[in-house]
């Protein structure tokens, strides 16, 4: 079997093909949108790629076509020899990579399905809607606070007519610039409703989000989040392994007799701790007598309200894994009882 190293590049791309023994058969440089066309030439090989934002898309070309594919992780590929004593560039990468590949099994993150990569980028789009609202309101905000202006309570959907109608209350009025800030507020808050009727729709129409919406605190936002991160229930063995993927464990430092524990790994994707954050947070609010809120509440007494959050929302990763395992809805008389750490 060969072996095909491919440096992914925008417009470019470098690849090496070695035979099994390690001798390099070819050496050549493809267009990125062509990299399918010279794959489909060549003979089932393994074909070896770092993850890049192109990645997932050319791995899926080339399995369709009958190829192993490896994505190896981009923290990974230093250690295996690439960009070793300074020296890194896109014909060397390739080289290094189908030598490794010739004598070891690399390892490989896991490929994530259409459906995944679609829910992330939905999701991933919204929040970049709600950050623009955001950046924009607080300056609208630091403007009216440079005026000494104060505007009546209410909702972020309510902002600018609240805004115009303090400020035309002035002798100054409402400036033109600032009211350029309020009409693209308005229009976030429009596409942000759009998004987020989008975002239900999703979860109402995917079975294992509508019973992982039945935990109270997880909305349609952390449901698509999970499950595009996980996008495999079967990749899991049991919950402390999901935990461990979401960077939501403890970590370690320790050396010789000395032992530390540390603060979380976060070694997940963080946009899936924040949503179960987030979740853990309503939870205690809208539900102080559910189970969870009150093994919460016992672990705040001796840790504090922040460690209580993040270990209610290790907890709540628990428990949606156990719910989408075993195509169960959430019953807080099953909850296990278990002591707080």
């Amino acid at each position: 079997m060969d072996h095909i190293a491919i440096d992914l590049g925008g417009k470019e791309s470098q690849i090496c093909v070695r035979a099994q023994e390690g001798t390099i058969i070819e050496e050549t440089c493809c267009g990125t949108l062509r990299l399918a066309s010279y794959l489909k030439k060549r003979p089932p090989s393994r074909v070896i790629l770092e993850t890049s934002s192109e990645a997932f898309r050319i791995a899926d070309a080339a399995r369709e076509l009958g190829h192993d594919v490896r994505v190896v992780p981009a923290t990974l590929v230093p250690s295996l020899g690439v960009g070793s004593r300074g020296v890194k560039n896109d014909k060397r990468d390739p080289r290094i990579l189908s030598e490794v590949s010739t004598r070891i099994e690399l390892p490989s993150v896991h490929i994530p399905s259409e459906l995944a990569r679609e829910w992330k980028s939905c999701c991933t789009a919204r929040e970049a809607l709600v950050s623009s609202r955001t950046q924009l309101v607080n300056s609208v905000r630091g403007w009216m606070r440079s005026e000494l202006l104060k505007v009546s309570t209410g909702g972020l959907g309510t902002f600018p007519a609240r805004v115009r109608l303090r400020a035309k209350a002035t002798e100054r009025g409402l400036p033109e610039f600032i009211d350029n800030l309020l009409r693209v507020i308005e229009l976030l808050n429009d596409r942000i409703a759009f998004a987020d009727k989008e975002l239900k729709q999703l979860a109402a129409e995917h079975p294992v989000c509508k019973r992982l919406m039945t935990i109270p605190g997880v909305g349609p936002v952390t449901a698509l989040r999970f499950v595009a991160a996980l996008d495999q229930i079967e990749r899991f063995p049991n919950a402390s392994a999901v935990q461990s993927y979401l960077g939501l464990v403890p970590g370690e430092r320790s050396s010789g007799i000395r032992q530390r524990r540390t603060g979380i790994t976060k070694a997940g994707p963080p946009r899936v701790r924040w949503a179960l954050s987030q979740a853990a947070w309503v939870l205690r609010i809208k539900r102080p007598l559910d189970p969870l809120s009150l093994w919460a509440k016992e672990v705040e007494k001796r840790r504090g309200k922040w460690i209580a959050n993040t270990a209610l929302a290790r907890r709540l990763a628990g428990v949606m894994y156990a719910l989408w395992r075993d195509g169960s809805r959430y019953e807080p008389s099953r909850l296990r009882p278990r002591s707080a750490p």
